[in-house]
């Protein structure tokens, strides 16, 4: 199984969270287009012909490519890869960016999921965060795919914001898990660097991010997705029943993919590959017929520590025939004595031959893969 995610990197305004590499000029956009084509072919043979089984478009926001655009990059993508019949496809989407005929038209090129990127029902939380769409935007997007025959819709929300309220966290979720959404990615506010909200907290116009409070809201996510009925099959993610990200899953399988425009990265089996993250350089040095990029060959060491912090964040756990069957017995050895401190305390469980995080360890994820990392093979 491999995938392909694409990065179209225009967005109509910048989020006071988002560190994603974007640009709210549209100036390059058909430049970018013309790149991003160029790119497919020189980059063909990266996935030594293997069937493609899923694609992303992810951003930047790309609901903001218009037919003609989209119509073009998937023709491309055709014509370059070899694409099953059953990939599942999908866009991310801004709220404020659908309509009846953007959906339909999607629909037709053989978009089959949609990634709307709500972030949140309410109007202050929106603005808050400098969300371009409306509370009322963010319903009306979803029942309108739905109506248009999608039902295959992931929808983001954000919680540890400072001024949300648990109580209206938990409507955020109801109103989600009653709109029928089969897929919901819930994320806590991240403060990153570089970001206006790292700015306006350094400058005391809003407040920094509570720990405390965002422990308490992923409690309250956690358990009101188990009463729906929900899978939460990874740290950030739950689904109903069949509807799990193929293409997310993919990534903490440790599959192959290939990235498609600037801040795209790539992953073969073997090495990591970053394209840069800088519209211009990244259309100029296509049109030169090559592409400003980076790599870096994977050491053992490094494949391991990966797949220890992906797996421990999926419901499957870190399975340990398969860190021996990679790695080797005594690895896996290794590996198993580190982690009796954290069966010890409750944080890890053993689930036939796979090491599992309980509800306690998924508020310690990150912590506990690390602890578990190797400094060497």
């Amino acid at each position: 199984m491999a995938g392909i995610y694409i990065h179209i990197p225009f967005c109509k305004q910048a989020c006071h969270y988002c560190n994603f590499h974007f640009s709210t000029s549209l100036r390059y956009k058909n430049d970018f287009v013309a790149a991003l084509l160029k790119e497919m072919d020189i980059r063909k043979e990266y996935l030594d012909n293997e069937s493609i089984e899923t694609l992303y478009f992810g951003g930047g926001t790309p609901s903001l490519l218009n037919m003609d655009e989209l119509t073009k990059i998937l023709e491309t993508l055709s014509h370059c890869f070899t694409i099953d019949g059953n990939a599942e496809i999908t866009l991310e989407a801004n709220p404020d960016d659908i309509s009846i005929e953007k959906l339909r038209g999607w629909k037709q090129e053989g978009i089959n999921r949609l990634s709307i990127g709500t972030q949140s029902f309410f109007e202050e939380d929106l603005i808050e965060m400098n969300r371009a769409h409306h509370a009322q935007q963010a319903i009306d997007s979803i029942q309108s795919a739905q109506a248009e025959g999608f039902d295959n819709i992931n929808v983001d929300l954000i919680y540890g914001s400072p001024s949300l309220s648990n109580e209206r966290w938990k409507q955020n979720l109801e109103i989600a898990i009653r709109l029928g959404t089969p897929h919901l990615s819930c994320y806590a506010l991240t403060v990153e660097p570089k970001t206006p909200l790292d700015k306006m907290i350094r400058q005391k116009k809003a407040h920094a991010t509570n720990p405390d409070q965002q422990a308490g809201q992923y409690s309250i996510l956690m358990d009101l997705m188990k009463e729906a009925g929900y899978e939460h099959y990874e740290i950030s993610n739950f689904a109903k029943p069949s509807k799990r990200s193929r293409h997310n899953t993919s990534y903490w399988k440790g599959e192959k993919y290939l990235g498609l425009g600037p801040a795209a990265h790539s992953y073969n089996g073997i090495e990591r590959a970053w394209n840069i993250a800088n519209n211009q350089q990244y259309i100029q040095s296509i049109k030169e017929n090559k592409l400003a990029s980076e790599k870096e060959i994977l050491t053992q060491t490094q494949m391991l520590n990966e797949y220890i912090m992906v797996s421990l964040r999926t419901m499957e756990g870190c399975n340990l025939q398969f860190v021996e069957s990679k790695f080797g017995k005594i690895v896996r050895e290794r590996l198993y004595e580190n982690a009796k401190p954290f069966f010890a305390n409750g944080t890890l469980q053993e689930e036939k031959e796979s090491m599992v995080l309980t509800t306690k360890g998924k508020f310690l994820a990150d912590g506990i893969a690390s602890d578990l990392f190797f400094d060497s093979l």
